[in-house]
């Protein structure tokens, strides 16, 4: 559930970047990404596991429909493990499909592989977007040191020209 609140795909994409850079090798961004993807989730499906239904419980049923809850369980309990795939590669569903999963009485057999497939699809596709976005990035950095070079020229010269104009104007009044 940390995902609803810092999605993982921001961290990944920045990795992927600094690997471009040359801040992280790449052959560690990937495989450290997994495997803090697939323990997430399997933290998730534990906790879904053993304390899904009392969290729904507490949950005010405008908000969270006992039919939607039973519709959901049934179709993780038919098709859980492409379910469980094809969650990791939506945002919203990638935060509660593991959690719903355990929820559903899916078994750690059944959950785990596509869990992994799909943690290696997801963050070696991420962590790739960032590493080719890291290649704009430096463009970028380069172009926007040089702005910010010229930046500090102009402030200099300006802070130069109020210093000169003030000192004339000094050495005026004194005559």
């Amino acid at each position: 559930m940390l995902g609803v609140v810092f999605p993982g795909e921001i961290a990944i994409l920045v990795a992927g970047a600094a690997a471009q850079v040359g801040t992280l090798p790449l052959w560690a961004v990937i495989p450290t990404s997994v495997a803090g993807a697939v323990i997430g989730d399997a933290v998730g499906f534990g906790i879904g596991r053993r304390y899904g239904e009392r969290l729904l419980r507490r949950l005010p049923d405008w908000l969270i429909k006992p039919e939607a809850v039973r519709t959901t369980n049934e179709l993780l309990r038919r098709r859980g493990p492409i379910i469980v795939l094809i969650g990791r590669l939506t945002a919203l569903l990638r935060a509660l499909v593991p959690g719903l999963a355990g929820m559903s009485g899916l078994t750690w057999g059944r959950f785990l592989p596509y869990n992994l497939l799909g943690g290696v699809i997801w963050v070696t596709a991420v962590a790739l977007l960032g590493y080719l976005a890291g290649a704009s990035l430096a463009v970028v950095q380069e172009q926007l040191g040089m702005v910010s070079n010229i930046v500090l020229g102009v402030l200099a010269a300006a802070a130069l020209l109020m210093w000169l104009r003030s000192h004339v104007r000094r050495r005026q009044s004194r005559l």
